[in-house]
């Protein structure tokens, strides 16, 4: 190669690859500070809009496992409040017979009469209490509540279950004082315990229907998200050892750039 002042090739050929090595590098540095190997438009115009839209479904189906978390939870404490009320009407059918026997002493009807008023406070309780984020799908105003099930607007529904709390009330004012008066209660307890069973169906149901799209939804998640790290992730592993073996080229470009700039100084060596 011929030398010259004007031109110095080498010290082109020198820079051009410093400046390819720099640009690399930059791109690898990206990839280790960001995590991402398309991290936005200028890395790679065509996936990030990709990556884009799949983000907003993402999004869309957060709205949706939020909605189906809120009905599992709904449906899941009206549950335990009918199973609760549901394993009570036994205790109270055995205490009402025994009411209903007109040879126990007065004593004894005080006695079963109060532990019948406690059993009964307890239902209301439990009735009351079946609250779930401000809905409680056994009050008496109850009304069937509607969650989103996917990113069409899909629904799925809970039913009110009032019908509980319309047989209880009914129950709640039986007169057990007299035998026949809880001869009488035993025939509205059967009318309430039917309430139940048939609430507990119906509301077993629809719980499982709602859990069972949860769980769709979220493994759809999953899969999407996977499949846009796939698109979009960088290979950190990759992309450190980049890093380092680019550090090293840039040294070396650098000291080759040194080098071939010091080649028209030889020159001046011809004259001395």
């Amino acid at each position: 190669m011929s030398n010259s002042i004007n031109t110095n090739i080498g010290a082109m050929v020198a820079l051009s690859s410093l400046r390819s090595t720099q640009q690399a590098l930059s791109v690898a540095s990206k990839q280790v500070q960001t995590g991402y190997r398309v991290a936005d438009a200028s890395d790679d115009a065509s996936t990030f809009s990709v990556a884009q839209g799949i983000r907003g479904n993402l999004q869309a189906y957060q709205a949706v496992q939020g909605s189906l978390a809120n009905g599992v939870g709904v449906g899941s404490v009206a549950q335990a409040a009918l199973t609760n009320i549901s394993d009570l009407i036994g205790n109270l059918q055995a205490k009402i017979t025994q009411l209903a026997d007109g040879a126990i002493s007065t004593s004894q009807r005080a006695i079963y009469n109060a532990d019948f008023n406690a059993m009964t406070s307890q239902i209301a309780n439990f009735i009351s209490q079946a609250n779930y984020n401000g809905t409680n799908l056994l009050s008496a105003a109850s009304a069937a509540k509607t969650f989103i099930s996917d990113t069409t607007g899909a629904t799925l529904t809970l039913s009110s279950q009032s019908s509980v709390n319309q047989a209880f009330t009914t129950f709640a004012a039986s007169s057990v004082s007299t035998a026949s008066g809880a001869t009488a209660a035993l025939t509205s307890l059967t009318t309430f315990q039917q309430a139940v069973s048939s609430s507990l169906g119906a509301n077993a149901a629809e719980t499982r229907t709602l859990k069972l799209q949860s769980n769709f939804v979220n493994s759809i998640v999953d899969a999407t998200t996977a499949g846009l790290g796939a698109i979009v992730d960088a290979d950190i592993g990759k992309a450190s050892a980049s890093v380092q073996s680019l550090q090293v080229r840039q040294q070396l470009g650098i000291q080759s750039l040194s080098i071939a700039n010091q080649q028209p100084s030889v020159l001046l060596g011809l004259f001395r």
